[in-house]
């Protein structure tokens, strides 16, 4: 749909029309409209509204509802007219809107330069020609000697550390993208490993001492080219705490030759030997680099509507209605960066599921015995940061919510299998989803633990029991290719019937649903937050995403676990692990590959702004 969704017109009428036989049948046409909508509801999802809406949330003028775009206004301002057209009440901070503040990047503001000194001889390379930083690098002006520290590795798995005996203390570190070649004969996994990762450099180049890094491809394949990475397109913090750029190989090759050295020859001696091949550089070789970066925000608005009940408590239905706009970081599809990732599985078919959902309850407004709070989520594909922040600033009492349903991603279902999560975060949840599954065509996958990469988990942390409707993941998951004409729109308006069972049902309950917390547990479907099984050393928290304090403040903290054992809880905000500052979530990661299971560890947080420490040890995931 090629045109901008306005709001309806709230002002009073302007005219007021005699009662006349003609309104008279408008409004008998009217009446019997609304029976034959109430008929209706009792029946069943409607394939064809589904996918007609859709349709409408995938349209180019919806610009894939990135945050930041007009798309995204316009799907709220969808979501909206349709909750209101409905006579569904509005339960937002601002009719039906709940707005918050997002961050959507960065752009380059001002002086950015990268002069190099070679004795009597000057030059500077040309932005974005020569040289470009990256979008989490700090923004500073710096100057001084440099180093060349080989990949910026420090893998102790590996026996290999490109700082061994070399000084980088407030110097400018010259690394290598990717990782020496001999990691893959020696990695039990497939593939590079964490040390490839950029942000993994910066920060064990921060943690080094260095005060700038200056990344270079290095070796080139056959036919491939010295090409610079375009701005923002590379996942990261808000900032590194390290001033970050690449610089093109021709410009470095010059500094290379300064020491009496060539960048492929240093390259192919590391490649050759697994070991580093560091060195410093020439004092006579100076460089003088600015970066000044000015990150973007952008208002996003939760769209809530509410249906009453007989009671003050509630059920909610929720999913997301943002996608990744013309493509970001998270995009699966890199070179296709700037075409529209329309998002119509993720999330358009949960958001969709929402709104014929509620046109199915509408009817039944006063009528259920507990009220219906429908939740569209903005910024999830952010961080789950909408869900993170109407539980922080309810729009309704917390403590009157009974149970959470999410639907992300509930439109392409394959083999007749659908993932539910969170069955054992509730007490009754297995034997009613038992009761009514004969009831429906599919197969249910389930697992019991509530949290994901999805907006449930944020109502997990705060003890609300939760459902998770997931129909799997998929090749078009994050790429512009995610379109309409790939919904099966039948099975889905199935699926919609046997929620809206499930959800009459426990709208209905006697008792509430008593939440249960549940230990470790594998997220449905491959849809993770990151915080359960895998490789590697176990700690057990689990990250408020909406937070803006300095370090990593805990959403909450999984029973059972080393964090847990340690006395750590919800809101906690961690600032050391071990001998690693942490700034912020990669902090963490990096802080937490980089240590062993069984290592006893002390961890510093902030807990109600007082320093709290106690010992950890790390145990093997599951």
């Amino acid at each position: 749909m090629n045109r901008k969704f306005m709001r309806p017109n709230r002002s009073p009428m302007k005219h007021v029309r005699s009662f006349s036989i003609w309104r008279g049948a408008q409004l008998i046409f009217a009446l019997a409209l609304f029976a034959a909508t109430v008929a209706f509801a009792a029946d069943s999802a409607d394939p064809a509204r589904y996918l007609n809406d859709i349709k409408s949330l995938t349209t180019p003028a919806m610009e894939g509802r990135g945050a930041g775009t007009k798309g995204i206004v316009r799907a709220a301002d969808l979501i909206e007219q349709r909750y209101r057209s409905l006579g569904l009440q509005p339960a937002g901070a601002k009719g039906y809107f709940q707005p918050f503040t997002v961050i959507t990047g960065a752009v380059l503001k001002g002086d950015n330069h990268l002069e190099v000194e070679n004795g009597a001889t000057k030059g500077e390379l040309k932005l974005n020609q020569d040289f470009v930083p990256f979008s989490f690098s700090s923004s500073a002006e710096i100057a001084g000697s440099i180093v060349f520290a080989g990949f910026g590795v420090t893998a102790t798995e590996f026996a290999y550390d490109d700082y061994a005996n070399l000084d980088v203390k407030d110097k400018i570190v010259v690394l290598l993208r990717y990782e020496p070649l001999g990691f893959s004969a020696k990695n039990p996994h497939s593939g590079l490993t964490e040390h490839s990762q950029l942000i993994t450099k910066a920060i064990n180049a921060r943690n080094h001492g260095a005060k700038a890094v200056i990344l270079v491809n290095g070796k080139l394949g056959d036919g491939e080219e010295d090409t610079l990475t375009r701005f923002g397109t590379v996942n990261g913090p808000e900032n590194a705490g390290i001033v970050i750029v690449q610089a093109k190989n021709e410009a470095a090759n010059t500094w290379f030759a300064a020491a009496g050295k060539t960048l492929a020859g240093v390259q192919g001696q590391i490649n050759s030997s697994t070991s580093s091949a560091s060195f410093a550089f020439p004092e006579k070789l100076r460089i003088s680099l600015a970066v000044n970066l000015e990150i973007t925000r952008a208002t996003v608005n939760n769209v809530l509507a509410y249906l009453p009940g007989k009671t003050d408590e509630y059920i909610i239905i929720g999913a997301h209605y943002d996608h990744l706009g013309y493509g970001n970081v998270d995009s699966l599809a890199p070179s296709q960066i700037g075409q529209i990732h329309p998002g119509a599985d993720d999330n358009a078919s949960g958001t969709a599921g929402v709104l014929e959902l509620a046109r199915l309850f509408a009817p039944m407004k006063g009528k259920l015995q507990r009220g219906i709070l429908f939740c569209s989520f903005a910024g999830e594909e952010l961080g789950l940061l909408g869900s993170a922040e109407w539980v922080k600033e309810p729009t309704l009492p917390l403590g009157k919510a009974d149970a959470m349903i999410n639907m992300d991603m509930i439109g392409r279902i394959k083999d007749d299998k659908i993932f539910v999560g969170g069955v054992g975060t509730g007490a009754t949840f297995r034997s009613l989803l038992e009761e009514e599954k004969g009831k429906s065509p599919f197969k249910f996958e389930y697992s019991e633990g509530g949290y994901g990469a999805s907006d449930h988990t944020s109502f997990v942390t705060k003890k609300i029991p939760v459902l998770f409707f997931f129909s799997g993941l998929h090749s078009d998951y994050h790429k512009p290719s995610d379109t309409w004409e790939k919904i099966d729109a039948p099975d889905a308006a199935k699926l919609l019937d046997f929620v809206e069972d499930i959800s009459l049902k426990l709208d209905s309950a006697a008792e509430r649903v008593a939440f249960i917390t549940v230990m470790e547990d594998q997220p449905v479907g491959q849809l993770s937050s990151g915080g359960g099984g895998g490789y590697g050393p176990y700690f057990g928290s689990i990250p408020d995403f909406g937070q803006e304090e300095d370090g990593v403040k805990f959403s909450d903290v999984r029973p059972g676990s080393p964090a847990a054992k340690a006395g750590f809880k919800a809101g906690d905000i961690l600032v050391q692990f071990g001998d690693k500052p942490i700034h912020n979530l990669y902090d963490f990661t990096d802080a937490l590959r980089r240590s062993k299971v069984g290592d006893v560890l002390d961890v510093k947080v902030k807990r109600d702004g007082k320093p709290l420490t106690a010992s950890v040890k790390l145990e093997q995931r599951k």
